[in-house]
This record gives C-alpha cells, sequence and structure tokens, in this order.
C-alpha cells in the first residue's frame, strides 16, 4: 500500500511535468520570443507551475500567455490570472500600468517574486537583499528567548546560527549582484545577528573586528 501511494505519486508528478514541457514547446513554437545573453538565447524560465517567459518587446510578449491559456485548456490546466504579472528588466520608459491578455488585465510591475527571490525591474539585487534581511532578522527574534538567551553553549548557538539562520538569508544569493552598499547591509545585518547570538549589547562598545575574532575562533574549533 506504502509503496503503491510512493510509486502514483512520483508517476503524478512526472506526468504534470511532461504536460507542463509540452506546453511550453506549443507556446514557444508559436510566439516569437526569447532574449539573447552572452550569445544564447532563452525563451523561458520554468520550474513547477510557475512560468517566466522572455521576449525582447511587450508586443511580442502579449500574445505568449494567451496562446499558452489556449494550450492549457485542452489539458485541463488553467492560468492563474491573479498571479500572472508582466515585468521591464532596465528601462520601464513608456510602460502601460496594465495590458490586456484575452479578457483579463495584467499589472505590470517594478518587482516580482519568483521562486523565492524578489526580482526588480533595475536588475539589481538590493531590494532582494533587503527583504532576505528582514526574514533572517524576524527568523533571529523568533529565537531569541528559546536560543540566543538560553543556557546553550555559544558554540551550540553559533552552530544552530550557520545551520538555521545563515541558510534564510543567503537563499538565491548566488545571483546577487552585491554593489558597494550592499556589501555594507550584509556585514551590517551579520554583525547584528552575531551580537546577539553572543549577548553582546548596544553599550558595551565591543568592535566589530572582536566579533569576528571571536566568532571565526569558535568556527574552526567546530
Amino acid at each position: 500500500m506504502e509503496a503503491g501511494i510512493r510509486q502514483g505519486c512520483v508517476l503524478a508528478l512526472d506526468s504534470f511535468a511532461t504536460g507542463m514541457d509540452w506546453l511550453l514547446e506549443r507556446t514557444v513554437e508559436s510566439c516569437p520570443i526569447g532574449l539573447e545573453f552572452s550569445q544564447r538565447s532563452f525563451t523561458d524560465l520554468d520550474c513547477a507551475d510557475d512560468v517566466s517567459h522572455l521576449a525582447e518587446l511587450l508586443e511580442l510578449l502579449v500574445p505568449t500567455p494567451e496562446t499558452m491559456a489556449s494550450e492549457a485548456a485542452s489539458l485541463g490546466l488553467e492560468v492563474n490570472w491573479q498571479k500572472t504579472k508582466v515585468q521591464a528588466l532596465g528601462c520601464r520608459k513608456n510602460m502601460p500600468l496594465t495590458i490586456k491578455v484575452q479578457v483579463q488585465d495584467v499589472m505590470t510591475v517594478e518587482e516580482f517574486v519568483y521562486l523565492g527571490s524578489l526580482i526588480h525591474s533595475t536588475t539589481g539585487s538590493t531590494s532582494d537583499i533587503r527583504c532576505r534581511s528582514a526574514i533572517t532578522c524576524a527568523a533571529m527574534q523568533s529565537l531569541e528567548n528559546q536560543i540566543w538567551r538560553s543556557r546553550l553553549a555559544t558554540s551550540m548557538r553559533l552552530k544552530l546560527y550557520n545551520t538555521c539562520i545563515l541558510p534564510v538569508f543567503l537563499y538565491g544569493s548566488d545571483r546577487w549582484a552585491i554593489s558597494k552598499m550592499d556589501t555594507c547591509r550584509i556585514d551590517v545585518l551579520d554583525q547584528w545577528c552575531l551580537r546577539m547570538l553572543l549577548g553582546i549589547k548596544w553599550y558595551q562598545f565591543v568592535r566589530n573586528d572582536d566579533v569576528r575574532r571571536l566568532t571565526n575562533d569558535l568556527n574552526s574549533l567546530q
């Protein structure tokens, strides 16, 4: 029984992926979309049922969701128009507030969350870094009484920080384009987290270098 359920789940996931691949192929074949980047052409990005279509011009992009919605109907699938957005990367000059797709009004936005990462129209990473910083601060504060102010050894608290908190902040960081100001923001957040972990108060005037040296020494012992 258990094995049968597991096989059924794998089959269902594989069948859905096959259907999505067919749907994207049909859509891309019907619409002349795509972006040239580093001598390669990219028409879409997809993960499960999250899909992004890429085009050089808005006029080329508009027919794409129309075609996809039409082809999806033959598979019993529907486009979620409430989640569908249009984003112009780089210059947003003369971009309309909404575009009409079939009978749906689709908003054009400056920011859009895709697979957990905040994509900004400027193509910079500052907005995503700020968003991850806020999530990380909330995660730290939620554990303040249970972990950071507990009687756990400092080395154990640091291990929990490296294992449970840093991945929250660093999610999607492999695609960040970091500026000098972003580097300062990241360092400020890290110092704030480490000082909470170590129980250092703001009025104790402990230098950042001393905090870094202490945590580096603890990391080397683990």
